[in-house]
C-alpha cells in the first residue's frame, strides 16, 4: 500500500457506482481517466499496475474550494463569536504580523490534510509567503491556484511592493513545473487596494493569463463606503479598472444587487458561495443564487479560512448553502442537492482551469470514493439527496488527484508528522503575538 502513494500508477478501479450505474474506472499513469464504465475491468485488468476494490462506493469528481486562505488553519479557533471588523482588526491582522514561511508551510499542510479527508482536490487560495505554500502542495499532491494577497491600502510604496510580490510568486510557480499549481493574482478587496492597484492587477493577469481572486462585495458596509468614495457601488469600480473576466473568482457576493448578478453573467466571472463563513461572521444577507441564476452566472462553493468556517469539510458547505439559500430567501425550492454538488464539483474545476470536473474519459483523474455502507448513505433513496443533506467528509475512504492516490481506506501518508508540525507552529506563532 505504502508504494501506492508515491507516484503515478496505472491503477484500475472496481465496482463503484458513477451516476447510478455500476462501472469501473481505468487511469492511466499521466494522470488521466482513459475509460469508465461496466467492461472497463476486461479490457484494462492486465494493464493496471493496482487495482483498487471500489466495494460499492460511490465514485465523485474531487470537491473544489474556490475560496480559502489554508494557512489559516493555524488560527482555527483563535477567535470566534466576534464582529467582523473587530474581528479581523483586534485578533486576526495583528496575529497574521507575526506569521513566518514556516508556519504557511504547516498550516498548508495541514489544510491539505484536511481537504485531502474531506475528498477536496484543488483549492483556490489567497494569503502570504505563497512559495511556502507551494513547497507544501507539492508534498501533498492536491491541485491548487495559489496568489499573494495583495493589499496596498492607497499607499504607492506598498502598492509598488504588492506588484513585486506578485510577479516574484507567478515567477516562482512557473519555475516550478507543477501541472497541478497554477498562479493567480490576489487584489484582497475593493477597499483594501486602490484602483491602481486593481487596474496594474487586471493588467498583469491579462498579459500572463492567468486568475483573479478578490473578496467582493461580503458586507452592506463595504457596498455604502464604496457609494461615499466613488459613487460607484464596488463592482462598478472593478469593471471599471479591467477585475470582472472569465478568469476571475469573486468571493462571497452577499450583496450583489440584480443589476451586477447580470453583469457577473455578461463578463464571465465566476462567484464564490461561501456561506458558513458569512453566516458565522453576520454579514446579514445571503449570496443572491436566484438572481445569479436566472441571470446565467456562473456559481462556485468555497469554505473560506479555517479563522472563519472552522473547517475545509465541503460536504458541509454544500449542505449549508443549500439550506442557507432556502431559508433566507423563503423558498424550499432553491438550490437543490444536484446544484449543489455541480458547484462544488463541475463548476469549481472550470473556475480554476482544473478540467471539466466530472468523471469521464479524458479528463484528469481527480475523483473520491464515497463509503455506501456508513450511516449516512444507508438507506439510498437517492445517492446526490444523501452526499448533500446526509454525509460530510468522514464518509471519503479514497481520494485521487491527478491519479496519485492520497487518501486510501482513510489512510493518508506522514499524518502524524503534519498534525504535529501544525501544532507546534500555532503555537509558537500565538506565543510571539504574545510576547510582541
Amino acid at each position: 500500500m505504502d508504494e501506492m502513494f508515491q507516484k503515478n500508477y496505472p491503477l484500475l478501479i472496481t465496482g463503484v457506482w458513477v451516476d447510478g450505474h455500476g462501472a469501473d474506472i481505468f487511469i492511466d499513469e499521466q494522470g488521466v481517466i482513459q475509460a469508465i464504465g461496466e467492461d472497463v475491468r476486461k479490457q484494462h485488468k492486465g494493464e493496471a499496475e493496482f487495482i483498487i476494490d471500489g466495494d460499492g462506493a460511490i465514485a465523485l469528481p474531487g470537491l473544489v474550494n474556490t475560496h480559502t486562505h489554508a494557512a489559516m488553519t493555524l488560527l482555527r479557533g483563535y477567535a470566534d463569536d466576534m464582529v467582523l471588523q473587530d474581528w479581523l482588526s483586534q485578533k486576526i491582522w495583528p496575529l497574521e504580523a507575526h506569521l513566518t514561511g514556516d508556519d504557511v508551510y504547516w498550516g498548508t499542510r495541514l489544510a491539505c490534510l484536511e481537504m485531502i479527508r474531506t475528498g477536496t482536490t484543488a483549492f483556490n487560495d489567497m494569503y502570504f509567503f505563497m512559495e511556502d505554500a507551494a513547497r507544501a502542495v507539492t508534498g501533498m499532491g492536491t491541485r491548487a491556484v495559489l496568489c499573494h494577497g495583495f493589499i496596498d491600502l492607497g499607499n504607492p510604496e506598498k502598492r509598488e511592493a504588492e506588484c513585486r510580490a506578485t510577479e516574484h510568486l507567478v515567477s516562482h510557480i512557473k519555475t516550478l513545473n507543477n501541472p497541478r499549481i497554477r498562479a493567480a493574482v490576489g487584489p484582497h478587496a475593493p477597499y483594501t487596494v486602490s484602483k491602481e492597484g486593481l487596474t496594474w492587477c487586471a493588467e498583469f493577469a491579462a498579459e500572463h493569463t492567468i486568475g483573479i481572486h478578490i473578496h467582493v462585495s461580503e458586507t452592506e458596509k463595504e457596498v455604502n463606503d464604496a457609494v461615499a468614495q466613488h459613487k460607484k457601488r464596488p463592482v462598478a469600480v472593478l469593471d471599471e479598472c479591467g477585475i470582472l473576466t472569465s478568469r476571475t473568482v469573486a468571493a462571497h457576493c452577499c450583496w450583489l444587487d440584480e443589476a451586477e448578478c447580470r453583469l457577473f453573467a455578461k463578463r464571465g466571472v465566476h462567484a464564490s458561495h461561501n456561506p458558513t463563513s458569512n453566516m458565522k461572521l453576520a454579514t446579514h444577507r445571503a449570496m443572491p443564487y436566484p438572481w445569479l441564476r436566472a441571470a446565467g452566472a456562473h456559481v462556485t462553493l468555497g469554505t473560506d479560512g479555517c479563522s472563519s468556517n472552522n473547517n475545509l469539510d465541503m460536504f458541509g458547505e454544500m449542505k449549508a448553502a443549500s439550506l442557507l439559500q432556502k431559508f433566507f430567501w423563503n423558498d424550499p425550492t432553491l438550490l437543490p442537492a444536484p446544484e449543489a454538488l455541480h458547484m462544488a464539483t463541475a463548476a469549481g474545476a472550470r473556475a480554476l482551469g482544473c478540467g471539466n470536473g466530472t468523471l469521464a474519459a479524458g479528463e484528469p483523474a481527480d475523483l473520491i470514493l464515497v463509503s455506501s455502507s456508513t450511516a449516512c448513505n444507508v438507506p439510498m433513496h437517492n445517492a446526490t439527496s444523501n452526499i448533500v443533506y446526509s454525509c460530510n467528509g468522514s464518509a471519503v475512504e479514497t481520494t485521487i488527484c491527478n491519479g496519485r492516490v492520497l487518501m486510501l481506506e482513510r489512510e493518508v501518508p506522514h499524518e502524524k508528522e503534519i498534525l504535529a508540525g501544525a501544532q507546534k507552529a500555532a503555537t509558537h506563532l500565538v506565543k510571539r503575538a504574545m510576547q510582541s
